[in-house]
Formats: C-alpha cells, structure tokens, sequence
C-alpha cells in the first residue's frame, strides 16, 4: 500500500515528517537535522525544512533549553554542571547556555534542591550516624546530579539532614 504523500517531493515528505516528529515532543535543531538525516532525506532538503522550521517558530533551541532545565530541575533529575553537559549533549549551543546560566534560568537553590534530593532517595539519612560507605554513596549520588562538592558538603555538614 503507498502512502498518501509518496507522491509528494522529497522537501515536502520531509516537512510532513518532521511536523510529525514535533508533534509527539519537542527536538532540538541537530535533534531534527539527525533525524531527518537518518530517515534518509538529502542534506539539501533537511537544511530547508530546519530553516522554514526555525523561521515558523516549530524550533527553537532555546525553548527547548528552557523547558529542558525547567523539567530536569523540577524532578530532581540534573543539577549544575551535570544540566550544562545534558544540554550540550542534546545539542544546545554554548552560548544559548550561558545565557540562560547567566540569567539564573539553570540556576536553582542547591541548598534547599540537595535537601529535597536527599529526603526523596536516602529518607532517614543522617550524615553523623552513617558510615563512610553510606557517606560516599549519597555524596556520589549528589555529585552526579551535577551539585558541587563544596555546596554538598555545605548542606550535610550544617543542616538538619544531618
């Protein structure tokens, strides 16, 4: 059975593909490029439908950082530098990046975010009473959030996780 825009350019099939993609989530400039690229569509015409794309507003890398960090924060996911290397990961450039870090939009109070972490993932835990496997277990798991040692030491050496 064909399907009804087999008959249609390339350029067109891969507008429709990609508005199908952006139906379902959300995707970064070389997110949608990649995809494009890999369903076998020539450079040519994934360069137009990322331009017509972007100029129609359906991408927008710095949306995408936006909600990204918004929704990674809000469920405890990454943190801090871990959050940065994500979103480089994912394709957002280092200057959208520094932008939203110097607008505080990736920054969160990692005192009060360790403390909610830590009440989530080791309830009952307390930093005098644990031994040190139990210490570097939950230090890890802070580091690999993306919080900073310092600011983790910070919280359990002084506040009521303690």
């Amino acid at each position: 059975m064909k399907s009804r825009n087999s008959d249609a350019p390339p350029a067109q099939q891969a507008w429709l593909y990609a508005l199908r993609l952006l139906a379902a989530r959300d995707y970064t400039v070389s997110g949608m490029a990649g995809k494009l690229i890999r369903k076998g569509f020539a450079e040519d015409d994934v360069q137009a439908v990322i331009c017509r794309l972007e100029q129609e507003r359906w991408l927008d890398d710095r949306r995408y950082a936006e909600r990204f960090a918004e929704a990674a924060q809000a469920s405890n996911r990454y943190f801090g530098q871990r959050l940065k290397l994500e979103l480089r990961r994912r394709g957002i450039s280092a200057e959208i990046i520094a932008e939203l870090s110097s607008a505080g939009s990736l920054e969160c109070d990692q005192l009060q975010q360790i403390r909610v972490v830590i009440d989530r993932r080791f309830p009952g835990f307390s930093f005098p009473e644990a031994d040190e496997r139990e210490k570097r277990r939950v230090l890890g798991f802070l580091q690999r959030k993306g919080f900073s040692l310092t600011t983790i030491w910070a919280v359990l050496r002084r506040t009521g996780v303690e």
